[in-house]
């Protein structure tokens, strides 16, 4: 019975679960020292622990949000990783908001544990999994706050392209954010949003294009040959200089399947007369790179129209 019960919640049960189950606090223990549990917050155990190579990280999460009772609920960073919304850096910390008076974050109990003093009504709040967390327009609410341009800008980006929140929620992102520090920067970081990018490399990419004057006039760009085939679809694109560009994520592209079906879309493409551009995390990195490297693709194309 217990098992089943860990089985729906990460692998995690609760020490009331577990006496609840008939276990005794001391065999509790006792499957601890063993090996077979492990302990993940206060009052949550990992059952099978020895199966597992380290700690799920949605149980540690599970484990921390329900170690706080019942009124406590996954934030920030935290609550964008159940979602499933990329764009903020990945680390270990836990973010969580407990009712009451907290005068500024504070680590407890783990210092990978971070308790916010979020003030957040109920109807803001849903269940991922079981886990308590703001609901995505909220998550992105507070997570635009407190990122820099580029990360904020992913974050959005990432809810529009997974259907977590829709352009006309977004509309009532400045009236949640109002009067609240870092509002002015997280509305500039709204107006840059295009749900059309599928990665957050993607929505850099494209944000160091329009740093550099060279922004793309189409995302997702269909080509298409006179009979109207797909010959390809461009991440990138700048339909007047027939150029592409690719951002080529480590996972999606690294695949031998996914680097064959590359191979032969940028073979249709570059047979129709379109450049293609290719561009990693590491690019995006500088500045300068992607502009220029458009910058002299665009050149070249129009000295071939010349």
């Amino acid at each position: 019975m217990l098992r089943r019960v860990a089985a729906q919640r990460d692998g995690v049960v609760t020490l009331g679960q577990a006496r609840a189950a008939g276990l005794t606090v001391h065999e509790v223990q006792r499957l601890c020292r063993a090996g077979r549990w492990r302990v993940v917050a206060r009052g949550g155990y990992l059952v099978d622990a020895d199966l597992h190579d380290g700690i799920p990280r949605r149980a540690r999460i599970r484990a921390v949000v329900a170690s706080f009772g019942p009124s406590a609920a996954a934030v920030l960073g935290t609550a964008a990783e159940l979602h499933g919304i990329a764009g903020c850096r990945r680390t270990d910390e836990i973010h969580l908001s407990v009712p009451g008076r907290v005068a500024r974050p504070l680590r407890v109990a783990h210092p990978e544990v971070i308790v916010h003093q979020l003030v957040v009504a109920p109807g803001e709040l849903v269940r991922v999994a079981g886990i308590t967390a703001t609901g995505p327009l909220r998550t992105v609410a507070d997570v635009i706050l407190r990122e820099a341009r580029y990360p904020a800008v992913c974050v959005i980006d990432s809810a529009l392209n997974r259907g977590l929140v829709t352009d006309e929620e977004l509309l009532t992102v400045p009236r949640l954010i109002r009067g609240r520090r870092g509002a002015v920067a997280a509305r500039a970081h709204l107006a840059e949003a295009d749900g059309r990018a599928q990665s957050p490399l993607e929505t850099r990419a494209r944000l160091r294009c329009v740093d550099g004057r060279v922004a793309p006039d189409a995302l997702q760009l269909e080509v298409r040959d006179q009979d109207g085939y797909l010959l390809g679809i461009g991440d990138l694109g700048w339909r007047v200089s027939r150029l592409i560009a690719e951002a080529d994520g480590r996972g999606p592209h690294s695949t031998p399947a996914a680097v064959f079906a590359d191979r032969r879309r940028q073979n249709r493409l570059l047979n129709a007369g379109w450049r293609i551009l290719r561009f990693t995390w590491q690019d995006t990195l500088d500045p300068d790179y992607i502009p220029w490297t458009v910058r002299q693709a665009m050149a070249v194309a129009r000295s071939r129209r010349s």
